[in-house]
């Protein structure tokens, strides 16, 4: 990529945007133009070939049977983990997570093969199924504010050797496995289960993302205030009693 040019790829929107989590493309896609950035957004179907030369790419979450459909297609395209291989950024929710595992168990109850981007196994959970507001802490690695969202599933994830968590959470379920840690990030791939969208809720993390495709330590300011009064109504809500 140029120094003043990005380049955006929403995967499999028709398959795996169930949840409103293109509102993620929007939100990085509007960060960027706000630092002066050329913004190439290119939304890719599940009947077209995923491009390589992307420099983020954005997963959502989805319904079983279309994240059955949209692993099956991943794998046999091939093109995310070229990119990935390529030094690009993902950065995916739900379903999507549970895709760039080894593995998790499909719309048939059977255990599906994912991309193995992220060192994580994702089974079906046996209690209730994890829903409500989630606050938690992000890894100080990553060096952002309280992460907010909403959860809304049933499946649960386990984090293997390489995978760091990518938060701790104050309340909710996260991961879903009772070890109090949500998502899970390498160098460049990232998985949540936040919904929200996530991006809306928590605006850093599109920065960190676009920090980490400029290969820059810090970006320009931007007007934060709708944001930050959406941050604060949504972590209100997580902490009081239900």
């Amino acid at each position: 990529m140029s120094d003043n040019s990005l380049r955006l790829v929403w995967v499999y929107p028709d398959l795996l945007s169930t949840y409103g989590d293109q509102g993620n493309a929007l939100v990085v896609e509007r960060r960027a133009r706000q630092r002066g950035l050329d913004v190439q957004r290119l939304d890719v179907r599940s009947d077209q070939q995923i491009p390589t030369s992307g420099d983020i790419y954005l997963i959502g979450g989805g319904e079983d049977r279309p994240q059955r459909l949209a692993s099956e297609r991943l794998i046999r395209d091939g093109g995310l983990s070229r990119a990935v291989s390529n030094g690009a950024i993902v950065f995916s929710v739900c379903a999507g997570y549970q895709i760039l595992g080894h593995e998790f168990i499909n719309d048939l109850g059977e255990r599906q093969q994912g991309l193995g981007l992220l060192d994580v196994v994702s089974t079906r959970g046996e209690g209730e199924r994890c829903v409500g507001d989630v606050l938690a802490d992000i890894d100080p690695k990553l060096g952002l504010p309280p992460l907010t969202g909403f959860e809304n599933h049933q499946g649960v994830t386990h984090l293997g050797k390489t995978a760091r968590p990518f938060a701790k959470v104050r309340f909710g379920k996260g991961n879903g496995v009772g070890d109090g840690y949500e998502g899970a990030y390498n160098d460049t791939v990232f998985g949540t289960y936040m919904h929200g969208p996530v991006m809306a809720r928590n605006p850093h993390i599109a920065d960190l993302l676009i920090k980490l495709a400029l290969d820059v330590n810090a970006l320009p300011p931007v007007d934060d205030r709708w944001y930050e009064a959406l941050r604060q109504e949504r972590i209100a809500a997580a902490t009081q009693p239900a």
